[in-house]
C-alpha cells in the first residue's frame, strides 16, 4: 500500500509531471540523477570500473551499491509521504538520487565523486528551479507598500505569505497559494506576497527568520485592519517553527476562509451599492442665500440722514 498510493498519485498527475520534466532544469536533473547508473551499464565504460562483485562482473550493481539504493529509497518514501505538491514529490526523488550518486562515485573512485561534487555544486549555483507562472490573484508587495497597502482600507482582510525565492518549500507551495487566491479573492479578503529573502527589513519587522534551521518559510499571516491576528507556522520561544502541513484543506480550516470568504463578499456588495446610489442621486447643489438689499439701501439712507 506504501508503494500504490505514491504510484496512483503519480500516474493521476502523469500529464503535468511530463511539462515539468521538458523544463531544462528538469532534464538536467534526471541526467545527473541517472549518471551512476550509466556509467555503471554502459558498454565500454563499465568494463575499466572496479567491483566487488563475486563473479567479477564490472557491468552490474554489486551487494553494497544495492544496499545504498534501497535505503535512499526508503529515505524518499519517508519524506514523500509529508509531501502536498507533486514538485515536492519530484524534488526528493531528485535530491536524494544526488546525494546517491555522490557516495557511490566517491566509494566507486574519489576522483570520480570530486567530478560529480563538483558538478552538482555548480548546477546548483547557476540553475534554479522554475517559478511559478499559472494565473492568480495576489498582490505582490515591497519593503515601501506592504505597510500602505495592509492600512489602506480596515475593513479588508489580507493574507500574507513570507516567501523566499530560494527557498523549495516556498516554491513548492506556490501553486497552492495560487489556487487559494483564484477561489478566495474578493473585495474584502485579499492575498498578497513579499519575498523578505529580498527585503530584510521586512522579515525583521514581521518577525519571520530566513535561516533554514527555523523552518519558518513560506509563512502566512492574517491581517485585520493593518494587524496581525494569526499566523501559520506557529513558532515557539526557541525561534523555531511548530511543524505544521501547508495543505489547501489545512489553510481553509485554520484560517477558516470560508466564512471569511462569504463575509467578505458583504463589503462588495456595500460598495456596489454606494456606487450605485452616487450615479442615481448627484449631489445637490447649494442654494445661495438672497442678498439683502432693501435692508442695505434703508441702513444707508438713516445713515445719511443722521450726518445731516
Amino acid at each position: 500500500m506504501a508503494l500504490l498510493t505514491p504510484l496512483l498519485a503519480f500516474l493521476y498527475h502523469l500529464p503535468q509531471v511530463y511539462k515539468w520534466l521538458l523544463k531544462p532544469y528538469y532534464v538536467a536533473s534526471l541526467f545527473m540523477c541517472a549518471a551512476f547508473l550509466a556509467v555503471r551499464k554502459i558498454p565500454g565504460i563499465c568494463e575499466h570500473l572496479s567491483t566487488q562483485r563475486e563473479d567479477g562482473n564490472p557491468c552490474d550493481f554489486d551487494w553494497r551499491e544495492v544496499e545504498i539504493l534501497m535505503f535512499l529509497s526508503a529515505i524518499v518514501m519517508m519524506k514523500n509521504r509529508r509531501a502536498i505538491t507533486v514538485e515536492q514529490h519530484v524534488g526528493n526523488i531528485i535530491l536524494f538520487s544526488k546525494v546517491a550518486n555522490v557516495i557511490l562515485f566517491f566509494r566507486l573512485d574519489i576522483r570520480l565523486g570530486l567530478l560529480y561534487l563538483t558538478l552538482c555544486i555548480v548546477f546548483l549555483m547557476t540553475c534554479k528551479p522554475p517559478l511559478y507562472m499559472g494565473p492568480e490573484y495576489i498582490k505582490y508587495f515591497s519593503d515601501k507598500t506592504i505597510d500602505d497597502e495592509l492600512d489602506r482600507d480596515g475593513r479588508v482582510t489580507w493574507i500574507v505569505e513570507f516567501f523566499a525565492n530560494w527557498s523549495p518549500e516556498c516554491q513548492s507551495f506556490a501553486s497552492v497559494y495560487a489556487d487559494l487566491s483564484l477561489k478566495y479573492n474578493c473585495a474584502g479578503l485579499k492575498f498578497g506576497k513579499v519575498d523578505i529573502g529580498r527585503y530584510g527589513e521586512v522579515s525583521k519587522k514581521y518577525k519571520v527568520s530566513t535561516s533554514p534551521l527555523s523552518k519558518q518559510l513560506p509563512s502566512l499571516v492574517l491581517f485585520r485592519g493593518g494587524k496581525e491576528v494569526m499566523r501559520r507556522p506557529q513558532v515557539d520561544k526557541k525561534g523555531r517553527a511548530v511543524s505544521w502541513s501547508f495543505t489547501e484543506e489545512n489553510i481553509i480550516r485554520e484560517f477558516n476562509l470560508n466564512e471569511l470568504y462569504q463575509n467578505s463578499k458583504k463589503l462588495n456588495k456595500t460598495k456596489g451599492a454606494d456606487k450605485t446610489s452616487q450615479s442615481q442621486f448627484p449631489p445637490v447643489p447649494e442654494e445661495e442665500e438672497p442678498q439683502q438689499e432693501g435692508g442695505d439701501i434703508q441702513g444707508e439712507e438713516s445713515e445719511s440722514k443722521k450726518d445731516k
